[in-house]
């Protein structure tokens, strides 16, 4: 944390501002800075102290750092819209076997056989990608979040439903666990303000106990004895 606030990087495709709405509400002395940094530049940026956690796709080098996985993202195919595949609402891996399929270099999928046919170019990126797709000159694979953010009226997408998908998880410096990381812990894991996992737990209110009443002692009849 530097200048009085808490600096969280994401890769693209990944939506942060509902955990940066919590961060607002329950930890509203230190500002939240969100910066969208590319896949291939995020855990660099985290080990040389540029930001103080970041939201990664996983596998990652793991090494010095702390890594909760945190949810899997649906694998899609983006085609033009006058394209087969758009008529049906879901395919499967060999359904692209005759498909000149792009792989750009900052692909997020780790693939044991990519499907299809390698397109004719591999592009830089994905945006570029995307780009190629549109001029009908092939397709792409690649997590649905991406391809939601490089929507175009154009295109459309169908997911995949036996292709690898991309993981994200929260990731940050084993030797940097501090009260504010705890904070964004508690917040990505769903905690309540008042958990006792999280910083600062509201404490509940002891019930004391009421006082026992003490039962009176019953006075013993007194029987006479007989001369």
């Amino acid at each position: 944390m530097t200048n009085g606030e808490f600096r969280l990087a994401y890769v693209p495709g990944v939506t942060p501002g509902k955990w940066a709405e919590l961060w607002a509400e329950r930890v509203r002395e230190v500002p939240l800075r969100l910066v969208q940094t590319p896949a291939a530049e995020i855990v660099p940026l985290l080990r040389d102290g540029g930001v103080d956690a970041a939201f990664v796709r996983l596998p990652v080098d793991r090494e010095a750092l702390h890594v909760i996985p945190l949810y899997l993202e649906t694998t899609v195919v983006v085609v033009p819209k006058d394209h087969a595949v758009a008529a049906v609402e879901e395919v499967e891996v060999a359904d692209l076997a005759d498909e000149d399929v792009f792989e750009p270099l900052d692909d997020v999928l780790a693939w044991d056989h990519r499907p299809g046919q390698p397109a004719f170019t591999r592009p830089e990126s994905t945006a570029e990608a995307i780009e190629l797709v549109a001029s009908g000159a092939g397709v792409l694979l690649l997590p649905q979040s991406l391809a939601r953010l490089h929507h175009r009226k154009d295109l459309t997408y169908r997911t995949v439903t036996d292709a690898p998908q991309s993981q994200i998880g929260l990731a940050w410096l084993e030797a940097v666990t501090t009260d504010l990381m705890e904070d964004l812990i508690g917040i990505v894991r769903g905690r309540t303000p008042n958990s006792s996992r999280g910083r600062n737990p509201q404490q509940q209110p002891t019930r004391k106990k009421p006082p026992q009443k003490r039962s009176t002692p019953k006075h013993r009849r007194q029987t006479r004895r007989r001369t």
